[in-house]
């Protein structure tokens, strides 16, 4: 995990919504990641989960609407100490009326003079009734929040407390932590670029249930993409038949199977994008005819040969294909995933795909191979620099991009 996800000062504002239940979960996960937890609460909110359990979880005072300009604690101004400590404001759930008072400026209650009060980032999850959520004077509030610069992150779909089914659910935790992290990378660097990612394995089918592939699980195309999305670069990945596993959030996704599905989606994308990062293990070879039905198993005597033959042809070369076709001003990383003579062979690969950047993987290594959350990558430069990054897939994918942009190679 990065570093500056940790240890971080978050305020905590719960509205009341029925999703308010949920918010103890997210506490708990906030903790689990060092992080410093203020919660404040409106009158309604109270009612809907309990002051004295998010206490507990936070393990901080809970922070009342009776809180607010109370007589006995009014001379500390809570409101004022809450908005100037937090790093990171977060009102989850955010009700209609708690979005109205935000949106006009009222600062009734604890939750919303805080909100007015802040410089933070504020990061805002309506959750509510469908219709309540599509009503014009909601949508009218949470576009007066995006414009002030509020970060107004739609709810999911799904089936309501109330019985309705729409949208209107509190995101799940882990989309919420997604956003908090957002909200909190220290640099945007990548604000207006198209990144275009490639990830995961390729299947190339035999017969209607056989295939062949690799074990590659995406997780290091993916954490590149991520990495560029907390940069705030706009990222598509074109994903083989791998799962993002909770990561995809941000992500414009395009489901692939086959290298030539893959190959077809990068060059519709290839226009589109700035950079192109070829982190997907494709398959290099497939069958020269697919069967319409299964292959059935030789069933003959001792004496019968029981072998079968496997005609394969050649899959073309995208990365090669995007380094012949891209413009002067595109990036093109490619990883090459190998096990022996590494650092040799990436650099043929760079030299004959017309790459910019190789990325090299001893895939045979315990720390690097397929489906581990670890990397040691070698990273070369047509330029001619060449460094080691190693640690998780995260940690790495994030260094690569530092390296790029304090480089000078995007």
């Amino acid at each position: 995990m990065l570093a500056w996800k940790r240890s971080r000062k978050i305020l905590l504002c719960v509205t009341g919504g029925i999703a308010a239940y949920k918010i103890p979960d997210l506490v708990s996960r906030l903790r689990k990641l060092d992080c410093e937890v203020e919660i404040a609460m409106t009158e309604a909110a109270e009612t809907l989960v309990s002051p004295l359990a998010l206490s507990t979880l936070s393990n901080r005072r809970a922070w009342l609407q009776s809180d607010f300009l109370a007589s006995s604690r009014g001379f500390e101004i809570p409101h004022i100490h809450l908005a100037d400590w937090a790093e990171v404001v977060v009102v989850a759930p955010c009700s209609a009326n708690t979005a109205f008072g935000v949106a006009q400026g009222r600062a009734g209650g604890i939750v919303e003079a805080a909100l007015l009060a802040t410089q933070a980032p504020v990061v805002l999850f309506p959750a509510m009734n469908v219709h309540m959520f599509e009503n014009p004077a909601t949508r009218r509030n949470l576009e007066i929040l995006t414009q002030r610069g509020v970060r107004v992150v739609d709810p999911a779909f799904g089936l309501l407390a109330c019985g309705y089914e729409g949208k209107g659910r509190l995101p799940d935790t882990d989309l919420i932590l997604e956003e908090i992290a957002y909200a909190l990378s220290p640099r945007r660097d990548l604000a207006g670029k198209h990144i275009l990612v490639t990830a995961g394995p390729t299947r190339e089918y035999l017969d209607p249930v056989r295939f062949i592939s690799n074990p590659s699980s995406g997780k290091m195309g993916l954490a590149m993409a991520r990495t560029a999305w907390y940069r705030g670069a706009e990222v598509r990945v074109i994903l083989g038949p791998a799962s993002p596993a909770g990561s995809a959030h941000g992500l414009e996704i395009h489901g692939v199977v086959s290298t030539l599905e893959m190959r077809d989606a990068v060059m519709e994308n290839l226009e589109w994008a700035d950079c192109i990062v070829k982190a997907a293990a494709v398959g290099d070879y497939r069958a020269e005819e697919k069967a319409d039905h299964k292959i059935k198993r030789n069933t003959g005597g001792n004496d019968q040969e029981r072998t079968f033959s496997l005609s394969l042809v050649q899959n073309p070369d995208i990365a090669a294909e995007v380094g012949a076709r891209k413009r002067a001003d595109q990036l093109l990383i490619g990883f090459a995933a190998e096990t022996d003579d590494l650092v040799a062979n990436a650099r043929a690969k760079l030299e004959r795909k017309g790459l910019d950047v190789m990325l090299a993987n001893d895939v045979s290594a315990p720390s690097s191979g397929f489906g581990v959350d670890t990397n040691v990558v070698h990273m070369i430069s047509r330029t001619g620099g060449e460094i080691s990054i190693s640690g998780s897939k995260e940690e790495v994918a994030d260094a690569v991009w530092e390296e790029l942009i304090t480089g000078g190679l995007f």
